[in-house]
């Protein structure tokens, strides 16, 4: 079985760099694999331990197991070299906590970080519902001490950025505190321009907004069409209608 990490060394006169890929999908089936645990991952972080030496991580990971990226940031944090944490394209999720570890978090100018709320599939009766709900506010919790510790963001701030799936550019993480520089850069930069920051509701009041102004150009379109007897092409009004209600219901939901 493939490891999501893989070690890149680079060697320059008497001096060596080591570089560790995080890429793919941190899964937690993979920590019960022989050639995939904890412990070998932490043995080649400390190596023979003869000698410490300054390490990249580059980032790009959808994330995955949130206990796997724990063990991960811990793993790093405890690491007595110098942590310089790359994100070349996506860390999100739990691949977003592991970034905190970082001595310092560098961001791709085309980076994208997303913090969210922990998730899990729960079956049963009603206290095994309500153990599943207990466990995942504490998990939440373990997380936000992850993001404060960096950021330096109050705890209900960053539990509201949580609720909401909150998606930051590589400016937006830097004015968040999420990151420390952006990578490429020949200096320092106040404002780079170009930031963003958004989340589901955000999107969802977006396609909203625009539905009207799409169902009237639909039915010009199919008053056209039958005016010329041709069937009408590309989207009919039923699924409009349903998306829009779908729309209200996440709306709606995510209001409560």
């Amino acid at each position: 079985m493939d490891k999501f990490w893989r070690w890149v060394t680079n060697e320059a006169g008497n001096e060596s760099t080591r570089t560790l890929h995080l890429e793919g999908y941190i899964a937690e089936d993979s920590w019960f694999d022989d050639d995939i645990t904890p412990k070998r991952f932490k043995s080649e972080l400390f190596g023979d331990e003869s000698t410490v030496d300054d390490i990249v991580v580059k980032i790009h990971s959808p994330g995955g197991d949130c206990f796997a990226a724990a063990q991960i940031y811990n793993m790093l944090k405890e690491y007595p070299g110098h942590i310089s944490v790359h994100i070349d394209g996506l860390a999100a999720s739990a691949a977003s906590v592991i970034a905190m570890a970082g001595d310092e978090v560098c961001v791709s100018p085309l980076s994208v970080i997303m913090i969210h709320n922990p998730a899990m599939l729960v079956a049963g009766e009603v206290t095994d519902l309500e153990v599943g709900i207990n466990l995942l506010s504490e998990v939440k919790e373990s997380i936000i001490n992850a993001y404060q510790k960096k950021t330096g963001l109050s705890r209900s701030k960053i539990s509201h950025m949580m609720n909401a799936e909150t998606w930051m550019s590589a400016q937006k993480a830097i004015d968040l505190k999420f990151a420390d520089r952006v990578l490429y850069e020949d200096a320092a930069v106040e404002n780079l321009g170009g930031s963003f920051i958004f989340d589901k509701l955000t999107v969802t009041n977006t396609l909203l907004h625009k539905l009207p102004r799409m169902k009237e150009k639909l039915k010009e379109n199919l008053v056209a069409a039958q005016s010329d007897q041709e069937k009408p092409k590309g989207l009919n009004l039923i699924p409009i209608n349903q998306l829009e209600k779908r729309l209200e219901i996440i709306k709606n939901w995510r209001n409560k």
